[in-house]
């Protein structure tokens, strides 16, 4: 079965960190670019953030940007997201998955969830105020 695992989640108070880590399972990371989504109770899921295979180029959403950083192990098959300066807003499911049509992030929409495939179950993450 080709899917991510998720890992990483906790809940912290208002300031803190985590790295989430992102492993795959059944396939290789090579050529695809990877994309971290995150959906709250009742909202749409949400792209945040996206590195590319190549010239591993990043992008962020804006409510991310200078907080969160996007990384890829390609040897260890892994992504990761740092999460830096968590806000209450963070407070979400993470999930990572595969562009299975592109393998840089597209620069004027990185995260369409269209192309993105291999979803993982997630993981929670709950920040406190």
């Amino acid at each position: 079965q080709v899917h991510f695992v998720e890992s990483g989640g906790d809940s912290v108070q208002s300031g803190d960190s985590l790295r989430l880590s992102c492993a795959a399972s059944g396939f290789f990371l090579d050529h695809y670019a990877i994309g971290w989504f995150r959906q709250a109770p009742g909202e749409e899921r949400e792209g945040v953030a996206c590195v590319s295979y190549s010239d591993r180029s990043t992008y962020y959403s804006d409510s991310v940007k200078g907080r969160f950083t996007v990384s890829r192990d390609n040897a260890k098959n892994t992504v990761y997201l740092q999460m830096n300066s968590l806000k209450p807003a963070d407070t979400a499911v993470y999930y990572c998955a595969a562009n299975t049509m592109r393998s840089r992030c597209a620069a004027e929409a990185p995260t369409r969830i269209y192309e993105f495939d291999y979803w993982g179950q997630g993981t929670q993450v709950t920040v406190s105020s």
